[in-house]
């Protein structure tokens, strides 16, 4: 399994935790999520995995400098400018074989999904990508129709709305973007050569031609340690599943 790890946001929703380090590197039970993130990626039998960075992105070359991980790492260079997570996606097409799916897992985030089994339900599928999604409150939705395709997206609180087909908004199902997807290599051609751009508009244009599944995880934990507050949160996480392997 190849693996990318967006790991170059800025953290602002972090701060002051930030202020003097790149997200990825804040500890939560004495790691840095970029390693609690690796190690799961070691334990669902990731080969390669490409970082993405840009926000203090020198502390991270030096801290995976530093450590011994049984997997070759390689960095996508954003530091010249920050390309969003399409265009991170994009940039780093080059260190991909271009012959295996690649899983893409943002760097905050930790949950008990079985990332194995989501890279096999899309490697014997036929689609551009399989995104990891829940039943949950939040103020964006990807909306899916009832064979679980990806139709469009809605923002709750501004009421935009996109759409890849417009005949399902009655029948659409919300479900919330966990940050954890799968891509086909198909999809580095398909995508724009300019960026920086966000990659959910970029899957929702896609899937007016192409084939974008939801992998719904809804039984499963998962939490995005997006503030200072979801440390804690996650730390709970760490020592009752991460502990106990």
């Amino acid at each position: 399994m190849e693996a990318m790890i967006f790991a170059a946001g800025l953290g602002t929703r972090l701060q002051p935790l930030t202020n003097n380090k790149p997200k990825a590197l804040v500890e939560v039970a004495g790691k840095p999520l970029l390693e609690h993130c690796i190690e799961k990626l070691i334990q669902s039998h990731c080969t390669k995995i490409v970082v993405n960075i840009h926000h203090f992105g020198e502390q991270i070359i030096d801290f995976l400098g530093s450590k011994k991980f049984d997997v070759e790492i390689i960095i996508s260079d954003e530091r010249n400018l920050l390309l969003d997570t399409g265009g991170g996606l994009k940039n780093a097409a080059k260190a991909f074989s271009g012959k295996k799916p690649v899983l893409v897992h943002n760097v905050d985030v930790f949950s008990n999904i079985d990332l194995q089994q989501l890279y096999n339900i899309h490697q014997h599928g036929n689609a551009l990508a399989t995104l990891a999604v829940a039943s949950r409150n939040t103020s964006r939705y990807l909306l899916f129709d009832k064979k679980d395709n990806l139709v469009g997206w809605k923002n709750q609180k501004t009421g935009e709305t996109l759409w890849a087909n417009p005949i399902a908004e009655h029948s659409a199902v919300p479900l919330a973007f966990s940050g954890i997807h799968v891509v086909s290599p198909e999809i580095f051609e398909l995508l724009p050569d300019i960026g920086p751009y966000p990659i959910v508009p970029q899957y929702v244009h896609l899937a007016t031609n192409h084939t974008i599944k939801a992998f719904e995880h809804t039984a499963e934990q998962w939490i995005d340690v997006g503030k200072p507050d979801t440390i804690t949160l996650a730390q709970e996480f760490i020592e009752k599943h991460i502990d106990k392997q």
